[in-house]
């Protein structure tokens, strides 16, 4: 496997499980279950007992090791010099099990849905870009800038809301944009990060083939995942097409005024998305967005920005459920430290996260007291 030789180096300190200020644990597993092997450090220590032929793999085990949302919060607090490559080690041993063929049921589907329809909603490629319809979107033909959607916001019937606040927030601000529609692919986030590393490679390879073919110098986001995805894993794009996070792009527009706003008033709280935070250092565009808006009140978390909480999404979690629900599973701990704060709308800058903040606010019986909006549709109801 590969960091085969860094796994025995851990020696389960406990850093890893913390925030910076040690006020509250922040990895999403380790809460949710209480268990110390649910921890980095306890996955460490399984992950070498299994290398070793100590233990067997097994159900419990895959559990343990799918459970991981990579949120990346345990690479942040670490203090040894292994720290940058903990997720990295924990994808590797799921890649390890997914060449055996040994692993859970729902990673298994996934994949397979993947491999068969192109996406993980078993929808035929035609509906992909079926959420602009009715816009002003139009489909990428030498634009300045390609709108990649990503499977989340093509298919999902809340994220194609965002895929449209988003999109009509880029015409609104006279940017030529354009979308693939049904000749988008999957960008492959999760399914690099379940450990299908062969079926990432195929998709990154198609992809680089289609926006290259198409001459694509600079592409916005929707999602953090393919964000994440086309920054740091597709080897031919870095520093030969332009990847940016949509906030990145709004930001700058809203605070030229080249989007005039009217006040809404509103106390709002931002959550971070651990892959646009943690895993790309990007904490500020979403929060100057915001504060752009005359009339918004911004209010912190306790746990923001490198500290900020998972939602339980990542990790491929948003369409395994390997984490599972509950009164402690990561998406209900976080709306309930959205309601301390007092605010009256979860802020989120991605559509999984809005996903897995909307269903914990429904379990919760919040709906009276926490709206989650994705920033580009607070703006929109801001605009003048």
């Amino acid at each position: 496997m590969k960091y085969e030789e860094i796994v025995h180096r851990c020696f389960r300190c406990g850093y890893c499980k913390f925030t910076s200020d040690y006020a509250d644990f922040n990895c999403p597993s380790y809460r949710k279950f209480s268990f110390e092997t649910y921890s980095p450090g306890g996955r460490m220590w399984l992950i070498r007992a299994w290398l070793n032929n100590e233990i067997k793999n097994s159900e419990h085990l895959q559990e343990i090791l799918f459970s991981c949302a990579t949120c990346a919060n345990c690479v942040e607090h670490c203090v040894f010099t292994f720290s940058d490559d903990l997720v990295n080690i924990f994808i590797a041993a799921r890649e390890e099990m997914v060449n055996k063929g040994i692993i859970p049921p729902p990673v298994r589907d996934y994949l397979k849905n993947i491999n068969i329809s192109g996406n993980p909603y078993k929808e035929p490629a035609e509906e992909r870009g079926k959420w602009a319809d009715g816009t002003a979107i139009e489909t990428y033909d030498a634009q300045d800038y390609l709108f990649y959607i990503g499977c989340v916001g093509s298919y999902d019937e809340r994220a194609k809301k965002i895929s449209r606040a988003v999109g009509n927030m880029l015409i609104k601000a006279g940017l030529s944009v354009g979308i693939l529609g049904n000749r988008e692919i999957c960008d492959g986030n999760e399914v690099r990060s379940l450990g299908e590393m062969g079926l990432f490679q195929y998709l990154s390879e198609q992809n680089t083939s289609l926006f290259k073919g198409l001459g694509i110098k600079k592409i916005i986001t929707l999602d953090p995942h393919a964000f994440n995805a086309f920054k740091k894993d597709y080897p031919d794009l870095d520093g030969e097409i332009e990847i940016y996070h949509y906030t990145q792009i709004l930001a700058p527009l809203i605070q030229s005024k080249k989007i005039p706003l009217k006040e809404y008033k509103a106390v709002v709280t931002y959550h971070d998305p651990c892959y646009l935070g943690r895993h790309n250092g990007e904490y500020e565009a979403p929060r100057t967005i915001l504060k752009s808006i005359p009339g918004i009140e911004l209010i912190e978390m306790d746990q923001n920005r490198e500290n900020a909480f998972c939602c339980g999404g990542g990790g491929g979690n948003f369409f395994t459920d390997i984490l599972g629900g509950g009164e402690d599973s990561p998406n209900r701990i976080r709306v309930r430290q959205a309601l301390d704060t007092g605010a009256q709308i979860i802020a989120v800058a991605c559509p999984q996260c809005a996903k897995m903040l909307d269903d914990a606010v429904k379990i919760e019986e919040l709906d009276d007291k926490l709206e989650v909006l994705d920033v580009a549709e607070i703006v929109t109801r801001a605009l003048a």
